[in-house]
């Protein structure tokens, strides 16, 4: 059995109503200069220097909570409490609810007016039905890949495994993540099919709790290198269809190692 949060409305009459803002933001990852210079003109002009550490730090503890509820720390119908949750962050509140905002893009938060947030139930079966399908969906990312990744995907694959081999070495489970996390995404927007990319994209994004949880395990972040390099391999080679099971295999493994982290089991 697994948890999700309900709810992040502001109550009628609370105080702190008018401090909840939306902010686009985005996770710290591995980018190339390229890339990052691009993001930061695209961002520089609506999002002040404050906005922005307000919300990295609402990122922060978005992903602490998730993995509090993927770990079973949060049991089914316990209510989160903004102000309980402030002072163990550290924070106001207001970074709370930005926090509570972000979790419900990943399906993890539900608004109930006047009731706040309670950890809700769900089934192990509905997690498996997800991994399911992101991993059909990844299968064909990488069946298309392994004929129309540009040389500058391919370079950037093999880029990002060599700083995830960094990471493994020194058991930086948040690095591996956050490397984790774009190499999947060079290797799905390099299919070149923009509607299986935003299907993939955005299941991965409701997954994400889940999959980072994996890498508490420093066994399984070495498995997913190794993973990785059996699927750049048959990348390189354009081999469609070794791509395609080798991906499929990969999140199946990361299910399965989620699945037993979650149920207290080594």
């Amino acid at each position: 059995m697994y948890a999700i949060i309900e709810g992040c409305c502001p109550t009628a009459g609370d105080p702190h109503a008018s401090e909840v803002q939306t902010i686009c933001t985005l996770p710290d990852r591995c980018i190339p200069a390229r890339r990052l210079a691009s993001l930061a003109a695209c961002s520089g002009g609506g999002v002040n220097a404050p906005d922005r550490v307000r919300g990295a730090r609402a990122d922060d503890i978005g992903k602490k909570i998730a993995d509090d509820i993927v770990l079973g720390h949060f049991e089914p119908g316990t209510r989160l409490d903004e102000v309980m949750l402030a002072k163990r962050f550290e924070v106001s509140r207001t970074p709370v609810r930005e926090a509570l905002k972000q979790l419900a893009t990943q399906g993890l938060v539900v608004c109930r007016p006047n009731r706040g947030a309670v950890v809700a139930e769900l089934t192990a079966q509905q997690i498996a039905h997800m991994f399911e399908a992101i991993g059909e969906l990844e299968a064909a990312c990488a069946r298309h890949a392994a004929i129309r990744l540009s040389a500058g995907e391919r370079d950037h694959l093999h880029a990002l495994h060599a700083q995830a081999r960094v990471a493994m070495r020194a058991a930086d489970a948040d690095l591996y993540d956050r490397l984790n996390q774009e190499w999947h995404r060079v290797l799905i927007e390099g299919c070149g099919n923009p509607v299986l990319i935003e299907m993939t994209l955005g299941l991965r994004h409701r997954l994400s709790p889940f999959r980072r949880s994996q890498f508490r395990n420093l066994e399984r972040m070495s498995a997913s290198f190794e993973e990785h390099a059996v699927i750049i391999e048959a990348l390189m080679a354009h081999d469609v269809g070794s791509a395609q099971r080798q991906m499929r295999s990969h999140l199946l493994s990361a299910h399965m190692a989620t699945a037993r982290l979650s149920s207290g089991c080594n």
